[in-house]
């Protein structure tokens, strides 16, 4: 009984240390699931001087507690997630206030750096690498086949390594990267993707940041597009700057955030020619997944053998693993102010590889159309990768979009 009253005293001191900055309600339009969500804070005039933020959820008994992460700059965010299901049309009350400074949590999204990679992991099980050091070919392969800037391995919850790298079929495939394959620069031609060709890599530059957080952990890495045939030295065709978030939702689920910009600085832009690949977001599958035993489920009801070429707002593509469920996979969200959307995908047929079936995945936005880059301009695409154990269905997928597709509507009380 001590203990309790103990416990009440200091919750009430909490309470009583803390002061309300202001309540705002979220009206849910579509059901979502465990979705990222922020409140903006410039009209708050909120600064850190003024303590730390603490955010609570309204709730039947009271006041719970909810992770919060603010993010600075030209207008200030509060990130949050809004846990569990949240049901269409119903509505989730949330009180805002700030506190004496506190010591912070652990994150449990904690980042781990080495000498060549960049490691995300959810309470301490590794959820992927950003490898930003050169990674060169098997000895006795084309040294053109090294490149730097790609994500692998990809881990589910369960510990399954779900991507693949220089596979002997296809040396230039780097688990989960987004090069451009057709392009022209005025009239030449450059491949950034066929390594071989040499005609034009993609390397990391330098971090531009790097995030440790209680809602979510990631970095933003400035990658380059070399070519290699212009006249004199080679040059940066494009600068694309990768934002990767992974979010602090569950154990059992890994919500992550793929976000590419690019911007091209040649006096004439760049041309991304109409090809079935190039940029977005590729994945190479392990080579444990084959047509026997891997299966693909579009937002439009398409299979594997439909899917290619085909559009779609997302698709699920999983396989047999050694995990207790027995499969595992990757829903892949692509969000409505990308290019094309819904997104053209290139999905390998059943008889890829000689029959074998191997899976290769890809949001394609140039799949059907060109796309001119012009010069000075930015151009963003956003995806968001949910990865789990066991099977997934469209409603569950459908959900998910959701919350990465739309934002409920913030009310904050006057």
């Amino acid at each position: 009984m001590k203990k309790i009253i103990c416990l009440l005293l200091v919750i009430t001191g909490l309470q009583l240390n803390a002061q309300e900055l202001t309540k705002f309600s979220v009206h849910i339009g579509n059901d979502r699931i465990d979705a990222p969500v922020s409140v903006a804070l410039d009209g708050l005039n909120y600064n850190t001087d003024k303590g730390t933020l603490a955010l609570y959820e309204v709730i039947a008994n009271g006041e719970k507690p909810v992770a919060c992460q603010l993010e600075s700059g030209h207008s200030a965010k509060l990130w949050f997630i809004l846990e569990g299901v949240s049901a269409k049309n119903s509505t989730r009350n949330f009180i805002l206030k700030t506190k004496e400074e506190a010591e912070s949590p652990k994150p449990k999204v904690e980042v781990l750096k080495s000498h060549q990679n960049f490691s995300l992991l959810m309470n301490e099980k590794p959820v992927l690498n950003y490898r930003f050091e050169t990674t060169f070919p098997p000895e006795g392969v084309n040294p053109l086949y090294k490149r730097s800037g790609f994500i692998h391995p990809l881990w589910s919850p369960g510990g399954e390594e779900l991507s693949r790298i220089q596979p002997p079929d296809h040396y230039h495939h780097y688990g989960i990267w987004g090069p451009w394959t057709l392009t022209h620069i005025d009239d030449r031609e450059v491949d950034f993707w066929n390594l071989a060709k040499g005609q034009g890599t993609v390397k990391f530059a330098e971090f531009l940041s790097e995030t440790e957080g209680a809602v979510f952990s990631g970095f933003k890495a400035l990658q380059q597009h070399i070519d290699f045939g212009g006249q004199g030295p080679d040059q940066v065709a494009m600068n694309e700057i990768l934002d990767v978030r992974v979010w602090n939702v569950s154990e059992k689920v890994w919500v992550i955030d793929y976000t590419t910009t690019l911007n091209s600085s040649l006096p004439t832009g760049i041309m991304l020619d109409a090809y079935r690949y190039g940029g977005g977001i590729g994945f190479r599958a392990t080579e444990k997944w084959h047509k026997d035993n891997c299966t693909v489920l579009t937002s439009d009801g398409k299979d594997r053998a439909e899917a290619d070429g085909s559009f779609a707002k997302w698709c699920i593509v999983e396989g047999e693993s050694d995990v207790n469920e027995g499969r595992s996979g990757i829903l892949f969200l692509s969000h409505p102010s990308n290019r094309m959307h819904p997104e053209p995908m290139r999905v390998w047929p059943l008889d890829a590889n000689g029959g074998r079936g191997d899976m290769f995945f890809e949001f394609c936005p140039i799949r059907h159309e060109d796309w001119k880059l012009e010069p000075g301009n930015d151009y963003t695409l956003k995806y968001r990768m949910v990865i789990f154990d066991g099977e997934m269905d469209a409603e569950t997928a459908e959900n998910y979009w959701n919350g990465f597709a739309t934002n409920p509507k913030i009310e904050l009380s006057k």
